[in-house]
């Protein structure tokens, strides 16, 4: 924090602050600190301190308002068939189901579970389709023959002809 010293030049000092941050806070808001900010000029009261309010980025989940995001892998028999999964959330892992025919960024909305505020956001489990790599000669033998026996085409929805 500036200050000034009796000798007339700007000098800053670190300090410690105990502070509550409010349920249901979001990104960007600001949080005021009465009477803690710089003094006034010819000793004047202690301004205010804003501090503005940033979330730390998380390796899984990303916030939108007061959202929580997810992208949660499945194996693409979990898509298709359909499944019952643990999925983590922010306050423990879940049992959930996947619907059958699921398809890569499809969301499953849990209401309430985003970030708690007086109306709690909602977390939303975006599916994401894993595919098991293809490494060894069994797991290339089994995309061959899906080639070979599943008529599929992902691109047909774009007028893009199959070769």
């Amino acid at each position: 924090m500036p200050e000034v010293t009796p000798e007339g030049h700007v000098t800053t000092r670190s300090r410690t602050l105990k502070v509550r941050i409010p349920k249901g806070i979001r990104q960007g808001q600001q949080i005021r600190l009465g009477g803690q900010g710089a003094t006034g000029m010819g000793s004047g009261k202690a301004g205010d301190l804003y501090l503005e309010v940033e979330f730390k980025p998380h390796r899984f989940y990303r916030v939108e308002g007061a959202d929580v995001y997810l992208d949660l892998p499945l194996a693409p028999w979990e898509a298709a068939l359909g499944a019952s999964i643990k999925a983590p959330t922010p306050s423990g892992l879940i049992d959930l189901k996947i619907p059958a025919n699921s398809q890569a960024g499809k969301k499953l909305r849990l209401k309430g579970r985003g970030i708690p505020a007086k109306t709690p956001g909602d977390l939303y489990l975006v599916l994401q389709i894993a595919l098991p790599p293809a490494d060894t000669e069994e797991t290339r033998a089994l995309y061959r023959r899906m080639q070979e026996e599943v008529e599929f085409d992902p691109r047909a929805s774009m007028e893009v002809a199959r070769s």
